[in-house]
């Protein structure tokens, strides 16, 4: 009795021990965290995972002088420069992190700094991203600024073309050869399947995190970039024409509702991002500015808004400002009509 025990307790030792020395390598190349003390940042730093950027906000003398971040990487993976490893900037060079997963596979993050910029757009540069086939606005040395729903909406089931997304770019310009396309479109089988009926288009100031695009889609966008001074006017164009049925969260069909569009700009305090769970609520908001009336426009129509103090705050503190588009007023709330189509271009924040 004891020979056989001790016969079963040894193959079930060399079967463990096979099943362990045969489990694969993990596969994953992932940057997960990017870590640089606040007091060099003017926002926090966001790792854009579906285009491999690692996008940093700096204060001036942390740009001058180089950063030493602390990585955190996917289980078994290595990186190259290596975490702790100082991180210089200069115009002549690309500053780039090379991942290999536990199995061998490779990804190479390409690190942005995005600057406090002059606030002022027309549009006219788009991306493409690989693998979903989405389009956004980059800025003229190719960093980007502006986000939108786009890389959530690929999660849904979308079909991989440009045209499929509520944002795109659009030739129908106010100036230049672009100008930036918001259209309200229908939810996929899967979002159905968690009672979004439908997608509004959405572009603004800030990014997009996509972890959280399904569970708390609300949280995955995240309004405003770093902003230095106060901003006196908030100044743009657009068209807009509304779809031509109004149907609630459900799905159902609202005869006496029609659509709207929505823009506005938000001025908050602070480094960590607002969402549209908070952007309209938040205490750390001190200024905002916002078009009085998003009904239709078949003409390109110039808004000039002022913005409004809510709260005193000062030009030296640290600030973010938040840009938000949508063809559907209500969209964050999944109602809206299908097919409200907004068109914005030209879009300036005059500072005071």
């Amino acid at each position: 009795m004891k020979i056989n025990k001790l016969c079963y307790l040894t193959v079930l030792i060399v079967s463990l021990y096979a099943c362990i020395k045969d489990a694969p390598a993990n596969p994953e190349a992932d940057i997960e965290t990017f870590t640089i003390p606040k007091r060099y940042l003017t926002g926090d730093v966001f790792i854009d995972q579906a285009n491999r950027k690692i996008m940093l906000y700096l204060t001036p003398a942390a740009f001058d002088s180089g950063v030493v971040p602390t990585l955190t990487l996917s289980a078994g993976a290595t990186v190259s420069p290596a975490s702790g490893d100082s991180l210089l900037f200069d115009s002549t060079i690309v500053n780039e992190y090379v991942v290999t997963s536990a199995s061998g596979n490779m990804k190479t993050y390409t690190v942005e700094v995005i600057g406090v910029g002059t606030w002022k757009w027309d549009f006219e540069n788009w991306g493409l991203n690989d693998n979903d086939k989405y389009q956004y606005p980059v800025e003229e040395d190719g960093t980007m600024f502006w986000s939108s729903g786009n890389p959530g909406i690929a999660l849904s089931g979308v079909k991989k073309d440009p045209l499929e997304y509520p944002l795109r770019r659009s030739t129908d310009a106010y100036h230049g050869q672009y100008a930036a396309e918001l259209v309200t479109r229908a939810g996929t089988a899967l979002s159905n399947l968690i009672g979004i009926k439908l997608f509004a288009g959405s572009l603004f100031v800030g990014v997009f995190d996509p972890s959280s695009a399904l569970a708390a889609p609300l949280k995955a966008t995240q309004f405003g970039q770093p902003y230095a001074g106060k901003p006196s006017r908030f100044i743009g164009y657009y068209k807009y024409q509304p779809g031509e049925k109004y149907q609630d969260k459900a799905g159902n069909i609202i005869a006496d509702m029609k659509d709207s569009c929505s823009i506005y700009a938000v001025l908050y305090r602070g480094t960590t991002r607002l969402d549209a769970t908070n952007i309209h609520t938040s205490d750390r908001i001190v200024a905002t500015a916002s078009i009085p009336d998003g009904g239709p426009r078949a003409v390109w129509t110039r808004f000039d808004i002022p913005f409004t103090q809510v709260r005193p705050y000062a030009a030296a503190e640290k600030l973010m400002l938040a840009i938000v588009a949508s063809s559907s007023q209500d969209g964050d709330s999944y109602k809206g009509a299908i097919g409200s189509r907004l068109v914005l271009d030209s879009v300036q924040v005059i500072h005071q």
